[in-house]
């Protein structure tokens, strides 16, 4: 079991380490098939210089307006930790993109898992 109670979860034949970031690439791929987003990608490796590397959960381009588009980088998150922080930062200096957190609340986990027949393994 992990540190903070995580559990991989397989959903659309594809493996996650935990249950929320599972629900969060349902939702990421109903709103791929709406055409609210485009170019969707699965653990993005950011390099630190020197600092290590950061790997994000999703990256994806969200559609603004009249056929514009904006870069979204994404954390699924339960807990913050300090080093999440100090690479989130080093990532936004060093790369000039922020990375926001997203928090999913354990019923909407359960309601997309099972819609989308998600499994915990």
């Amino acid at each position: 079991m992990h540190k903070y109670h995580a559990r991989r979860t397989v959903v659309y034949g594809v493996t996650f380490p935990s249950r929320a970031e599972a629900a969060r690439w349902v939702q990421l791929q109903e709103a791929l098939e709406s055409g609210a987003i485009r170019d969707l990608e699965r653990q993005v490796r950011y390099d630190l210089m020197g600092c290590g590397k950061y790997c994000a959960d999703f990256r994806y381009l969200l559609k603004r307006g009249l056929g514009g588009y904006v870069l979204v980088v994404e954390d699924v998150k339960g807990v913050e930790t300090a080093m999440f922080r100090l690479k989130r930062k080093l990532v936004k200096r060093l790369h000039k993109v922020t990375v926001t957190t997203v928090r999913m609340r354990s019923k909407d986990v359960d309601v997309l898992l099972a819609a989308a027949g998600g499994q915990s393994v």
